[in-house]
């Protein structure tokens, strides 16, 4: 412990795997390891398939790499310390240490609901002005719009781990998970948390609820078009070029609503259901997104099929 007065911090923070199959967690790694390994390669795989294939070279794609980015980000944040403790029982991490990982796990979370935004709104430019889709989503506008996602994210989060390093902590040291997150800090506290929850609660309503908002006000706008394309056919090609990416805001934020909700209001949610939902949230996105787009975008299994003929 660090001793200033009456103010203590600790050292550093013990993490936990998974409650009640701590003897199991050898084996509990196989599964880890294997999404770990599918992240890793499928959002590699896709960005060397968009860099060496032209015909990919367009604002759609290129959001898709970004997407792919930040999910590799996500895996290798966690990663680390997750097999670290599923492997040689490795539990403490330093308190900086901890704030570090804290910040870029959340900043990669708002990236990758950014996004998804811009993913929903290049959808519905290209569903619903397919004319002036070229002309707007251009790539300079996407990389503008990749600057912004970026400067959006660091800005709004940069004052969590000092809002986090001014409290004073008390006896109890363990968190929740095999990973730092701001609410799990936040609560192992015995200091004042109100100026935390509140500003928490605003940065994530006013980034990851509003993306979520505007992402289902996107698809609104892209029914009401497709409902009026004349022929069946039209409809349902128009619907199946969002499938992939409804199935990607669907992995990502379902699993990230309910850990916001069973932190702030479960306090008796069993810790078991507690440590799942936040696996569900970090791990199987970046492993779903890649083998998702894989399977449902044409042009990406092509270009995929056609690379592996070449190495043939």
């Amino acid at each position: 412990w660090e001793f200033n007065g009456s103010f203590y911090q600790p050292s550093a923070f013990l993490m936990m795997g998974i409650p009640g199959l701590e003897a199991l967690h050898p084996w509990v790694s196989i599964p880890f390891c294997a999404l770990y390994l599918s992240a890793l390669l499928g959002n590699c795989v896709i960005l060397f398939i968009i860099r060496r294939t032209p015909s990919l070279h367009e604002p759609m794609y290129y959001l898709l790499s970004m997407l792919a980015v930040t999910d590799l980000g996500l895996a290798l944040c966690t990663l680390p310390t997750t097999l670290g403790l599923f492997w040689f029982g490795l539990r403490r991490i330093g308190f900086d240490a901890c704030l570090t990982q804290m910040y870029f796990i959340h900043i990669l979370s708002f990236f990758e609901s950014s996004v998804l935004l811009a993913m929903a709104f290049d959808r519905f430019m290209a569903i619903s002005h397919p004319l002036r889709h070229p002309a707007i989503l251009t790539g300079s506008t996407v990389l503008k719009i990749g600057l912004a996602i970026v400067l959006r994210g660091m800005l709004s989060l940069l004052p969590i781990p000092f809002l986090l390093k001014r409290l004073t902590y008390c006896g109890k040291t363990e968190l929740s998970h095999s990973f730092c997150f701001h609410p799990d800090i936040m609560n192992l506290a015995c200091a004042d948390i109100k100026v935390n929850v509140f500003y928490g609660m605003i940065i994530l309503l006013s980034t990851v609820g509003m993306d979520f908002i505007f992402i289902v006000l996107s698809y609104i706008l892209i029914i009401r078009t497709v409902v009026s394309l004349t022929t069946k056919e039209e409809c349902l090609k128009a619907l199946n070029t969002c499938v992939s990416h409804i199935c990607a805001v669907l992995v990502f934020f379902i699993p990230m609503i309910g850990l916001s909700m069973i932190h702030r209001f479960g306090k008796n949610v069993p810790p078991l259901v507690n440590t799942l939902v936040a696996y569900t949230y970090l791990i199987i996105p970046p492993a779903l997104n890649p083998v998702i787009y894989s399977i449902k975008s044409t042009h990406i299994r092509e270009a995929l099929l056609r690379a592996l003929c070449r190495k043939r």
